[in-house]
This record gives C-alpha cells, sequence and structure tokens, in this order.
C-alpha cells in the first residue's frame, strides 16, 4: 500500500517515524512518501519537504511567510494528485493539514488524522472540517475520543506514542554522557528553549538570566536538530553547553529542566524529571490567542492531562528571572520535587502503557 504522511513539527517527526515503523512491521509492501524530518528518513520512503522549512510559530510570523505557507500547500496538493497514495496520514499541524484534508477527501483518497488538532482549546468549528473530509481520527490523548464524540465524530484513543519511543530508550550512564558532551562534574539543569529559531531565541535570554543563583550547576541547551551548532555559541561559555539531538539523554542525566510550552513539556515529564514551564510569546500574538483560546486553564500537555497544576506554568509577564529562580529551587529539592515525581506517575497511569504506534497501524490497516 502507498502511504503518503504529512508532519509538520520535530515532534510529529518523531511520531510520523514510529508510525512508519509500526507500519513496516503489518505491510510488507508498503510504500511512503511524507513530508516529515531525519527522523522520519531513517525508516525509509521519499521525504518531499522537511518540517523545518514549514514551521512558523505564532500569527505574526504567518501572516509575513504567508506567501511560502500557499505556496507549500499548492506543491502538496500537485504532489498527492501525480502520486495517488492509497491513504493520506495527517499528523497534527492543523492549519495546513486541514486543507489538504479537503483536497484528498475530494480525490477519493482515504484519510486518516493521526494526532488531533487541539480543538478542544481553540477553533472548535475545525470539528465540522474533519466530519467531512476525515475517514478515522486516532487520538492521543483520554479526554479527546469524548471531545470528539461529543461532536459527532468516530474516534479511536490508542495511547500516547511518546510511551513508544521512551520504553525504547536504554540505560545511560551520567559520567559517560558528561564526558561524551565535555560537561564538566556540576550537576545538570537542562533548558529545553523550543525547536523554532524565533522562539529560542526569546526564550534563552530568559532562561540563563538564572545563572547566577545557581553556581553549583550547569546550564546544558538541548539543541533542535532544525538549527545549526554555530546558532547556539553565542549563548555557551565555561557553564553553560550544548547538546545536539540528543534532548532524552540529556534530560535523563539532569537534575531539573526549564521547558518552553510543547511537547517537550511531556516528554521531561514522561522521563521522570521536574520542571518550570515557560512561555513567552510577542504582545500581539498572545492577546490574540488569549481571546481564542477557550475553555482550559493551562498551557501545558502534563496539566492538560492531569486537570489541576503539576508543573509550575509562567507565562507571559509571569515569566521573569525572580519567578523562574523560586519555582528552580522549588523543585531541586524538597517537598514539591517529591510531590511533583508522584503526579508523574498517576500522569504515564492516565495516558494507558506503550503500543499506541502499533495500535495506530492497526486502525490505519483497517481502513
Amino acid at each position: 500500500m502507498k502511504y503518503y504522511i504529512i508532519a509538520g513539527e520535530a515532534s510529529g517527526d518523531l511520531h510520523g517515524s514510529n508510525l512508519i515503523k509500526a507500519l513496516k512491521q503489518k505491510d510488507s509492501h508498503a510504500e511512503f512518501r511524507f513530508w516529515g524530518g531525519d527522523l522520519m528518513a531513517a525508516q525509509g520512503g521519499i521525504m518531499v519537504k522537511h518540517y523545518k522549512d514549514l514551521a512558523f510559530m505564532g500569527f505574526l510570523e504567518v501572516a509575513k511567510n504567508l506567501r511560502t505557507i500557499l505556496n507549500n500547500i499548492k506543491f502538496c496538493k500537485e504532489d498527492i494528485r501525480n502520486h495517488r497514495p492509497d491513504i493520506l496520514i495527517l499528523v497534527d499541524y492543523p492549519g495546513f493539514n486541514l486543507r489538504i484534508a479537503k483536497f484528498a477527501k475530494e480525490l477519493g483518497i482515504k484519510v486518516i488524522y493521526y494526532i488531533s488538532p487541539q480543538l478542544w482549546a481553540w477553533k472548535e468549528g475545525r470539528v465540522e472540517v474533519i466530519r467531512k473530509y476525515v475517514d478515522e481520527m486516532m487520538v492521543i490523548l483520554p479526554f479527546e475520543e469524548d471531545f470528539y464524540k461529543k461532536h459527532g465524530v468516530h474516534s479511536h484513543f490508542v495511547g500516547h506514542p511518546l510511551l513508544d519511543a521512551i520504553s525504547d530508550l536504554k540505560d545511560i550512564n551520567i559520567e559517560n554522557f558528561k564526558s561524551e558532551n565535555r560537561l564538566n562534574e556540576k550537576e545538570i539543569i537542562a533548558l529545553l528553549p523550543g525547536s523554532r529559531k524565533q522562539e529560542v531565541e526569546k526564550m534563552l535570554d530568559i532562561m540563563l538570566s538564572v545563572r547566577p543563583y545557581f553556581k553549583e550547576y550547569q546550564f546544558v541547551i538541548a539543541g533542535a536538530p532544525s538549527l545549526p551548532k554555530e546558532f547556539y555559541q553565542k549563548y555557551t561559555d565555561e557553564n553553560v553547553h550544548f547538546v545536539s539531538n540528543r534532548t532524552y539523554d540529556l534530560l535523563r542525566c539532569s537534575k531539573a529542566a526549564l521547558v518552553t510550552s510543547g511537547t517537550a513539556t511531556l516528554e521531561t515529564a514522561l522521563l521522570n524529571i521536574p520542571e518550570v514551564v515557560c512561555y513567552r510569546g510577542s504582545k500581539i500574538s498572545y492577546a490574540i490567542a488569549k481571546r481564542l483560546v477557550k475553555n482550559i486553564s493551562y498551557i501545558s500537555l502534563v496539566n492538560l492531562i492531569m486537570d489541576r497544576e503539576v508543573v509550575k506554568e509562567l507565562i507571559q509577564n509571569n515569566l521573569n528571572t525572580k519567578n523562574l529562580v523560586e519555582e528552580l529551587r522549588k523543585i531541586i529539592d524538597g517537598e514539591k520535587r517529591i510531590g511533583i515525581l508522584k503526579e508523574y506517575e498517576l500522569l504515564r497511569q492516565k495516558l494507558g502503557g506503550s503500543g499506541a504506534s502499533e495500535k495506530a497501524a492497526e486502525v490505519i490497516l483497517k481502513v
């Protein structure tokens, strides 16, 4: 069978790669053509475009790059028309993927959506598009199945694919990791500033402002695969280091982490590392988002899934050096740290066991 997969972000590349791996095990004649990244490419198939050419963050950046985005949509439609896959698999990335879903459905191609857009937070009206143009919805958060059921859309809760990725990790030796990456003997505080250049520049300055208050620790930046090593050099010194393409290993060797809101907040929790969640957008983008987002009290996946504050979220004006120092101290030692680790155990139970990618592959083959 011919599969066409579209993943427009780093997290989608991870989940897409695990899905390809599962599909190959169940379909010996599988052929893959995809928009994604290095992880998907490692599984085989033909990559049409890399997600680093697609990632535009915030309302202003999208507006500035509208012509590029529209050209990408046009190119994608032409590519699908020319190659006529048996099935189209869309991984999150709704602004782009929902347009492609409509186009593919009108061509008579089966459309599967894997990893739901966050319609329960905003743009709930897009459910109508999904009802009309998506043959099967596969969701990875437990409350999403009820959301779609309420709107008359059939969906499958397959579990969270991050559990698959994390369960495959081998044990790591902290001293070896430090030696391999030229780190010193101090304990590590990991910095996960995001994957887009604009986002990283905005977040790293404020994250690194806590350094004078934690001289007994070294800070290590998790480099995004979409950004060159040279980009990070202006932020490094004798006590600030940089590690590329080893975020999971870095987290497992860390005492605590400062994490930009996104999938990384859940990855950090599932790796059992106490964290402070950070977010700051432009004033205009934040004002627009605040008007549009509804019915949710949190921005991190950890708190959304647990429906209570498990990890501290410092958003917009609350994201400052004083608050960061205070919250980081709480999670390095003491009762707050112990409490977070207990909550992480409950989080894993809520997400179910591993096997999400395999379950998703089974649903796809049935369709």
